[in-house]
């Protein structure tokens, strides 16, 4: 959910978010952004707010207020000019991550990537989506890698009799042999595993820019190897002895976001045309927010946008030459005549 007052600012951190593939809902103001969450409209995973808002609720309030009424602790970033102690310090009580104006694309991308797989699978979060009754799997796959045939077993059982398809294998080394792009499928591996480990798995994937949602098996308490296998890109990670309910949620989740990536595609190419579409100075201030400028910058440049294809006023000291009052070359030339011993100058 992105919270700006700036509709141009808005419409381009809603263009260049989708274009990373993520679904976007929009506010102007705090009051706004409550009333999607209160109409169902809107479930968000992560929460990009400006800190300054308009009708008497700051970007800290309306996150507070978001967060109890959606009764869990949602990821935010806050972005924000005003660098005092105070502001950063009441930031950090909030618990939400601060990124200072002009915010940069790069910086903001990799906040997101970071926050986006911690908002999924914590532990007490409701599911992002609510899977349908009698939803269609068909041509969807659910890749196991495990090298204990137990497990591997009990994992296929489980899943099969809610109606998955799942390949199984006994090292990574045979998974990647056999896997090819482009289906709708998600991945369960064991963290520890002869040979390449599941975390070296997870970053070969993601190195080979392959976005096949991951759900990484690990022992009870090994939080250090979860960490990482987040760090690595993984969506989700579940903990040895796992129930089926537990099972099935992060499987839900995971196969939810491969349709999200198949549909990735069409998502880019609509945020392409949207921005072809854009006006020559939508197009301006697209250029400013990408280059670092400060907002007041782009508002400051968009009032001297030409129209209809004339040139922008001058904004050099040559048009100001020009300006100079006739009468301080008056006094100039009286002075002159003054040093001739001529009649003075009029006033």
């Amino acid at each position: 959910m992105i919270i700006e007052d700036d509709p141009e600012v808005c419409k381009l951190l809603d263009l260049l978010l989708k274009d990373q593939g993520c679904r976007t809902a929009a506010a102007p103001d705090g009051i706004a952004a409550l009333d999607l969450v209160a109409r169902g409209k809107i479930r968000p995973d992560l929460i990009l707010a400006d800190y300054n808002l308009p009708l008497g609720l700051d970007g800290l309030q309306v996150v507070e207020k978001l967060r109890a009424q959606l009764h869990r602790k949602i990821p935010v970033i806050v972005l924000t000019g005003d660098i005092s102690t105070s502001t950063l310090c009441d930031i950090a009580r909030h618990d939400c991550v601060q990124l200072n104006k002009p915010v940069r694309l790069k910086e903001l991308t990799e906040a997101i990537q970071r926050l986006l797989p911690a908002s999924r699978s914590a532990m007490h979060s409701p599911p992002v989506y609510l899977p349908t009754e009698g939803s269609d799997n068909l041509g969807q796959v659910i890749f196991v890698v495990d090298d204990d045939s137990h497990i591997r077993d009990g994992l296929r059982k489980m899943l099969e009799a809610d109606g998955r398809a799942v390949e199984d294998f006994a090292t990574c080394e045979a998974f990647l042999e056999a896997y090819h792009p482009g289906r709708e499928a998600c991945l369960l591996v064991d963290a520890y595993l002869p040979g390449m480990s599941g975390l070296e798995l997870l970053q070969h994937l993601r190195h080979s820019s392959h976005r096949l949602p991951a759900i990484m098996i690990t022992g009870n308490g090994d939080v250090p190897v979860a960490v990482e296998a987040m760090k690595a890109g993984a969506l989700d990670f579940i903990e040895k002895p796992f129930h089926h309910r537990d099972l099935r949620a992060s499987v839900d989740r995971a196969l939810e976001q491969s349709r999200d990536s198949s549909k990735s595609l069409a998502w880019r190419e609509a945020a392409a045309n949207h921005i072809a579409g854009l006006t020559p100075r939508q197009r301006q201030i697209m250029d400013l927010v990408l280059a670092g400028h400060p907002s007041k910058e782009y508002r400051r440049r968009s009032r001297h946008q030409p129209a209809h294809g004339r040139d922008p006023p001058r904004l050099d000291h040559e048009e100001n030459r020009r300006e100079i009052p006739s009468r301080a070359c008056a006094i100039s030339a009286c002075r002159r005549r003054e040093s001739c011993g001529r009649a003075a100058c009029p006033t």
